[in-house]
């Protein structure tokens, strides 16, 4: 775009709020919900209808474990949102915590509405952050949002990017990397969808789903000439709900969602791929997905990798590989490096695939045992040279082997309920600077809410 077009008009300007959040994804959610118990005056802007990102509009079927196996480690808010989704699973039982759980997608839209509304936060939806203006270069005095009312610019003391991209804080700043430097590839994005209709017998008696299964159908549809749209094996399904099963299915390749061009082309393939597993699945699995019925595609694309906002400290691989612990941690995760590339797309057999896995995991240190975590700083969650603002979800501060770790749903939650609490604190503070929060008071908090900080 080459021309500028000057604009010098006024805007409407409410400057009334302590702690705003942007992002309404499990890291916003939860960090509106610490930062308005903790006492702050709190507004949450979400840019879609309704709360929760991936597990909501995204439609991701399934939870990454809140447990290391043993006990939760995503204790918290985290903990709560959990278990009071798993009451929209009724085929899972009460016992059952530990693992990839199912998500019912409405159940879990409702958890978060009454989290977040129950605790005294404001929300905007279909409200869009297009600009943030800066008092100095290290101080966001406003952010400027479009929705039904036109333009609208609000302020606050100390501002929380849970954009999952970081967009306030890159567009306030903030240096960040994205994918892999110097290279352009990103982690490949997935388009979820649901199928009802689905006959659960044999679905559940047929054929392993997974590629690892040289019977699996996904072979089949791979090698079928009349399935030229689906690109790889990624094929990762969950039941939901009767006769109905949610998939994570489907990498799109070469696509970076701060392109709103790519963003776009994204969607189209996406739903495009959704058609012709579902119809693959007819020809190749018959007997659980002849009379099946795709209900919907996401409205939220399943972006895996973007910007990562560097901060004070920068998380590493080899943190991960030695289980580090941090005397500012203010959560701790389990999850493995879950690392999806696009050479994916090359691999045409079963041993490929087997041994793809074996390199994959053997680069990235495998996974952990029961009982096994690393932390995350607080100084994870500062970005360099801002002092009024926070990161948390999917855009914290990592290399990017880590973040292949730390971008999964209940770490999000956890990083957004320690940026909650941190910003409420900060905002007592004289000058409101997120580096002055107390850490020693931070953690106790955060230990009083749940979270496992041994």
């Amino acid at each position: 775009m080459g021309k500028k077009l000057e604009f010098n008009g006024s805007i409407p300007f409410d400057d009334t709020w302590d702690v705003i959040v942007v992002g309404g994804g499990p890291a916003g959610s939860a960090a509106a919900t610490a930062s308005s118990r903790s006492g702050a005056k709190t507004l949450l802007i979400e840019a879609m209808g309704c709360l929760g990102g991936m597990g909501t509009a995204g439609l991701v079927p399934s939870w990454c474990p809140f447990t290391d196996g043993e006990k939760f480690i995503c204790g918290g808010i985290a903990k709560e949102v959990f278990l009071e989704s798993k009451k929209g699973v009724d085929h899972i039982s009460e016992k059952e915590i530990h693992g990839h759980i199912a998500i019912n997608p409405e159940q879990l839209k409702r958890v978060y509405d009454n989290l977040v509304l129950n605790s005294g936060v404001e929300i905007l939806f279909n409200t869009q952050v297009c600009s943030v203006r800066m008092d100095c270069k290290d101080r966001v005095s406003a952010i400027i949002v479009a929705n039904k009312s036109g333009l609208v610019a609000y302020g606050g003391s100390v501002y929380i990017d849970c954009t999952g991209d970081g967009d306030v804080a890159a567009w306030a700043g903030a240096s960040y990397e994205k994918g892999e430097n110097g290279t352009g590839e990103f982690q490949p994005a997935s388009l979820c969808f649901i199928l009802s209709n689905v006959d659960a017998y044999h679905y559940n008696n047929g054929p392993n789903m997974h590629a690892s299964d040289e019977d699996a159908p996904i072979w089949k549809i791979l090698n079928s000439d009349r399935y030229s749209e689906v690109p790889d094996l990624a094929l990762c399904p969950s039941v939901i709900g009767p006769n109905t099963l949610g998939f994570n299915a489907g990498h799109l390749v070469d696509y970076d969602n701060t392109d709103p061009k790519k963003q776009t082309q994204a969607f189209i393939k996406g739903r495009k791929i959704a058609k012709y597993l579902h119809e693959g699945l007819m020809e190749y699995h018959p007997k659980a997905f002849a009379a099946s019925y795709l209900v919907s595609t996401a409205a939220a694309l399943g972006v895996r990798e973007s910007r990562r906002i560097m901060g004070e400290y920068m998380l590493t691989l080899e943190d991960y590989k030695r289980r580090q612990t941090f005397d500012d941690e203010i959560a701790r995760n389990n999850y493995s490096i879950d690392m999806h590339h696009n050479k994916e797309s090359s691999i045409k057999n079963v041993r490929q695939f087997r041994e793809y896995l074996h390199d994959r995991d053997r680069k990235y240190a495998g996974s952990y045992g029961k009982g096994e975590s690393y932390g995350i700083p607080y100084r994870s969650l500062i970005p360099q040279g801002i002092k009024n603002m926070l990161v948390a979800g999917r855009c914290i501060s990592s290399d990017r082997a880590v973040q292949a770790s730390t971008r999964v749903m209940p770490i999000c939650l956890g990083t957004g309920e320690a940026a909650g609490v941190a910003a409420a604190f900060a905002v007592n503070n004289n000058n409101a600077d997120v580096r002055d929060v107390d850490i020693n008071r931070l953690r106790q908090q955060l230990r009083k809410n749940g979270a496992y900080l041994p």
